[in-house]
């Protein structure tokens, strides 16, 4: 019955010399993106799966075949960014919510996107500077490291409570408040020692001196940590791991400032190999190459 009302006042119009305007659907419109595509997943026939801002769809049985990387994925067309759909990356960060899930998909709930996000205010300049791939790079290449240091966020702490005791500077004026024990690693980079939690507090405004637990207590407190340590410290290095991102050192040289002698030229290349190894396959979930220099 409605079509014919339709039919009928189309043809009215038309005899009387009207315009006909009849719905259509938004211009621009794209679906919301389906589940994010994960690399240990089984997928048969018919099953989909976002990946890099498209929607894909499985011709037949598939498991670690990147979508856009074999012929069992059809593409079905980008998703979450048109005017019905939902957009992926509603925070900005070079990363999204659904790619970060994906690098960890075995994470400890106490890391969170939503943590990792808040902490970005810290260092404005974190993923931030450069062209795009170089961004994805420096986000890939802490991630990366970030990974290695925690098992993939998987240990908030560090696990040899034997060490301990060790991270006690005495020679420091400020000594070890909160206990000689107090200042072992935590957190995505595992902050250690009485003197770095005394320069990131003072760096972030916060009393990890006096408090160290707090990096272990607080999602945003830990991202902050982090990023304190990748963009203002060089460590063994002799420059900052976000200044040899942006500068185009390498991934390399982030080693470098994270451990220095201990994997760096022949200390221990299997760790190294582990680092890069996570960063080449964190560079290719945001499709950007992973450049040159990886190794140190």
């Amino acid at each position: 019955m409605l079509r014919k009302l339709v039919t009928l006042m189309a043809a009215l119009c038309t005899a009387l010399g009207l315009a006909v305007l009849l719905p259509t659907a938004p211009a621009g419109a794209a679906p919301a993106c389906v589940a994010a595509w994960n690399s240990g997943s089984v997928y048969t026939g018919g099953m989909t799966a976002s990946y890099n801002g498209h929607n894909w769809y499985a011709k037949w049985w598939t498991q670690n075949e990147r979508p856009g990387s074999s012929d069992v994925w059809r593409d079905e067309g980008a998703c979450g960014t048109g005017g019905g759909g939902t957009d992926p990356n509603p925070s900005g960060f070079v990363v999204s919510e659904a790619q970060f899930n994906q690098m960890f998909p075995n994470r400890n709930p106490f890391y969170t996107y939503a943590g990792l996000v808040a902490a970005l205010k810290s260092y404005p300049g974190f993923a931030t500077t450069g062209t795009d791939t170089v961004k994805k790079q420096e986000a890939a290449a802490f991630l990366a490291n970030v990974s290695h240091e925690t098992g993939g966020l998987y240990y908030i702490v560090e696990q040899n409570t034997a060490n301990y005791p060790h991270y006690c500077d005495t020679t420091q004026p400020y000594g070890c408040p909160a206990g000689q024990s107090a200042y072992y690693g935590r957190g995505p980079i595992q902050l250690s020692w009485n003197f770095n939690y005394k320069a990131a507090g003072d760096a972030l405004g916060i009393d990890l001196l006096n408090n160290p637990w707090r990096v272990e207590q607080d999602p945003s407190v830990a991202m902050q940590t982090g990023l304190w340590y990748w963009n203002t410290q060089k460590g063994p290095g002799t420059m900052t791991a976000h200044n040899a991102m942006v500068n185009g050192a390498g991934f390399g040289q982030t080693i470098w400032a994270i451990n220095g002698s201990l994997e760096c030229n022949g200390g221990n290349p299997a760790q190294v190999q582990s680092r890069v190894t996570k960063y080449q396959q964190f560079t290719q979930i945001l499709g950007v190459p992973a450049g040159s220099n990886l190794s140190c």
